[in-house]
């Protein structure tokens, strides 16, 4: 009985450790053809463990105990890449695809150290890569794609609660989303119309592949924005199982589901939904927001060179209102609420050519708001039901003309259905009074732009000179150029001189051209940038950058009643009467406002290695400054002179893993309100808010077992509580000015489980 019990013990064991152990699968690819590299090598860091890549540059490594690795792959003629953060589980394999650059010469090929950093040729400064995992972990971050890039230098964040990116010194308007390549205005639930900013994106993080955010210098392939490019990839889905995984997480809870598809295909899926409104509903708020989102994506592989790639995603927000009390109504009468539903659809064709990539989708982005702000009374003073239908079919193509030149061009042509019922009653705006608007715009308009880029490539110098141009049927204006040229000169292996000079241009946001016909003579916006930097790689997993930065506004929209307001000031927070509802474009504008920005820059990151931690540091020292029609040169409404990150985190084991996060920012300048409430506009933007400062702490845990995986984690924001302190409000309930503070300490719990 005793050696049977032994036994059963012994095979128990053997199990468990047998069914402790995943694998990583990928593939490797040519990073400018996409192109399938056979026979490269791929080595587990650490171990003995690697695998060459099959005739179609895929490889499978299996055996590996749980935890944290690296990988180095390596084929000749090519730079060897270090590929870090993947975390192996039981419960499926780990996916990684990797692109490798070619070398040019003998002797850059005889270099054996690989790289830690991904390289983008087109745009050699202000651009960061960061992987899911990376996202994951953030402290405070929600494990949103958005909140992550905000601890990136340039960016400063208008509200501690919503994701309206403030890239050096610009509005949150000039900046744009791309998922799989397609173009999208805003990613996140219940969105600023005209803006790009929310309090949460609703992509689901555990589809991220990776995320490339460009603050400036960005390539002439993006155009009709002037500060940044975040472009998000999704993986593929499983392709020889299928696999679940439950969430539960700070405000939310969902399900992912992903396996293969039978005509050699996968596919993802997710469905979530948001659990704030009971919490809000609970606890008495007036004002209570609820969202569902889904995304799909579903991949063919049509044969060795063709594929197929199918996108959608739906976001559906809605608010409920209870205005029983007296206090719920003054409450809410300060609040504009929305109604949203979000579609966007998809198919892409990639190409495969012999010295080069050709790829082609058709997309169409879908997007209805129904706004509403009410008084006291409950009479409506605003409201805009809105829709906006955009059909783009898109092409790039790029050739490799030599190991040292290469060739991209693209072309671009959207539809736009547009269509706008817009009714504001409003008194005691200031510099305005009352403003009544009851206005309809109905129209399909068409936006077309395309490109040429030339990149060539030495040794040690490299450079990418490129011309854009763009035009809307919506304006008058006749159409853009946006010529720009980057470079970078390795001076030494570790120390690199980067630059960018270029002129970007944005056409006004359509809701502004709503309220009044003199809005559709408006010009396209531009931003002429300059950008120098310096980059030391400090350890092969280690890397220090220095920037500095100018930029030159022209043709800022600016109003012509109140003289004071430029529209680069307005688009974040939630926006409605507080702010007159600028940020629509409700009054008449012209182009006569200016501005500057400028900055310098200090980024430090490691990568996780063989040594167990990683961590970035950055600080930023901004400056923007804009004039509308009264000839006044003011600080813009989100300008934050320095800007503090400190982030990182530590891996004990496979199981056990330590996060943190500091950030440090000046205080934003802001306009003082009267005794009523009222903006004192003779003051506009002439205070400055206090310094804000906050530590978040994260602790995850891993569980594995039998074929499953567990994660939880203690995620705990504002650790020494103290209350950010933002633009002071009127109360309607005591008749006071009071200060809005944030919630102070805020811990949460999530847990995710794999199967």
């Amino acid at each position: 009985m005793i050696y049977r019990l032994l036994l059963i013990t012994l095979v128990s064991l053997s199990a468990g450790l047998a069914q402790s152990r995943g694998s990583i699968q990928g593939k490797i690819t040519d990073a400018v053809t996409g192109e399938a590299i056979i026979g490269a090598n791929v080595i587990v860091e650490g171990t003995t463990s690697g695998a060459a890549t099959d005739l179609e540059g895929r490889f499978i490594i299996s055996g590996l105990p749980v935890g944290n690795y690296q990988i180095r792959v390596d084929y000749i003629g090519y730079t060897s890449r270090m590929i870090t953060d993947l975390v192996v589980k039981t419960s499926r394999p780990t996916l990684v695809d990797v692109e490798l650059q070619q070398t040019l010469i003998e002797l850059e090929a005889a270099v054996v150290v690989a790289e830690y950093f991904s390289k983008s040729q087109d745009t050699p400064t202000s651009t960061q890569v960061q992987s899911q995992e990376e996202i994951r972990r953030l402290p405070g971050g929600f494990e949103d794609v958005i909140r992550a890039v905000s601890i990136l230098p340039g960016v400063a964040q208008a509200d501690g609660g919503r994701n309206d990116l403030i890239v050096r010194g610009g509005a949150p308007s000039e900046n744009l989303y791309l998922v799989e390549g397609i173009e999208i205005p805003n990613i996140n639930h219940f969105g600023t119309q005209g803006a790009s900013g929310g309090p949460q994106s609703y992509i689901n993080l555990d589809f991220v592949d990776e995320t490339s955010f460009s603050t400036g210098g960005f390539s002439v392939k993006y155009g009709d924005r002037l500060s940044s490019i975040l472009d998000i990839s999704l993986r593929e889905g499983l392709n020889d199982q299928l696999a679940t995984k439950a969430t539960i997480s700070a405000s939310q809870f969902g399900l992912n589901l992903e396996g293969p598809l039978t005509g050699n295909g996968n596919f993802l899926f997710s469905a979530r939904r948001s659990y704030l409104d009971f919490i809000f509903k609970a606890a008495g708020f007036g004002f209570v927001p609820e969202y569902w989102d889904f995304l799909t994506k579903a991949t063919y592989n049509l044969n060795e060179t063709d594929q197929l790639t199918f996108l959608g995603i739906a976001a559906l927000d809605n608010v409920k209102w209870f205005n029983e009390t007296l206090e719920q109504r003054n409450d809410n009468s300060r609040i504009l609420g929305s109604d949203q539903k979000q579609y966007v659809f998809g198919v892409n064709y990639r190409h495969v050519m012999s010295k080069g990539l050709l790829s082609a989708n058709l997309s169409q982005v879908r997007v209805s708001y129904d706004f509403l702000q009410r008084d006291a009374s409950l009479a409506p003073i605003f409201q805009n039901a809105s829709s906006d239908i955009n059909t783009s079919l898109k092409s790039d193509v790029t050739w490799r003309l030599n190991k040292s030149l290469r060739l991209s061009t693209g072309v671009k042509l959207s539809q736009v259905d547009f269509s706008s019922d817009l009714f504001l009653q409003q008194d005691n705006i200031p510099g305005v009074g009352t403003l009544n608007i009851d206005s309809e715009l109905k129209e399909i308009g068409y936006v077309t732009g395309g490109y040429a880029q030339l990149s060539y490539r030495q040794f040690r110098f490299n450079t990418t000179l490129g011309l854009r141009a763009d035009h809307s049927s919506f304006l008058d204006a006749a159409p853009v150029l946006s010529p720009r040229i980057s470079m970078n000169y390795d001076l030494t292996g570790e120390v690199t001189i980067t630059g960018s000079l270029g002129r970007y241009n944005q056409y006004p946001s359509t809701i502004w051209l709503v309220s009044n016909p003199l809005n559709r003579t408006l010009d396209p916006i531009q931003a002429d940038q300059l950008v120098l930097g310096l980059e030391y790689l400090w350890r092969d997993d280690t890397k220090i950058r220095v920037e500095g930065y100018k930029k030159w506004y022209h043709n800022y929209p600016a109003s012509l009643t109140r003289p004071y307001l430029v529209m680069v000031n307005t688009g974040a927070g939630f926006g409605g009467s507080d702010e007159g509802f600028a940020s629509f474009g409700v009054d008449p504008l012209s182009n006569d406002g200016s501005g500057w920005a400028r900055g310098m820059e200090l980024f430090i990151q490691k990568k996780m290695s063989e040594v167990p931690c990683y961590g970035t540091a950055s600080v930023s020292y901004n400056q923007s400054m804009f004039t509308a029609l009264d000839g006044i040169e003011r600080p813009g409404s989100f300008d934050q002179t320095w800007i503090m990150n400190v982030g990182g985190g530590y891996v004990f084991n496979e199981k056990w893993e330590f996060s943190t996060k500091l950030r440090y920012a000046t205080g934003k300048p802001y306009t003082p309100l009267d005794a009523n409430g009222n903006q004192m506009v003779d003051q506009y933007n002439a205070l400055r808010l206090a310094a804000n400062h906050n530590l978040d702490v994260r602790l995850d845990r891993r569980w594995t077992n039998n074929g499953w995986d567990l994660v939880t984690y203690i995620d705990i924001q504002n650790v020494y509580n103290r209350k950010a302190v933002s633009t002071p409000a009127f109360d309607r309930n005591t008749g006071e000015l009071v200060e809005n503070q944030s919630l102070g300490i805020l811990p949460t719990i999530g847990i995710t489980a794999e199967i």
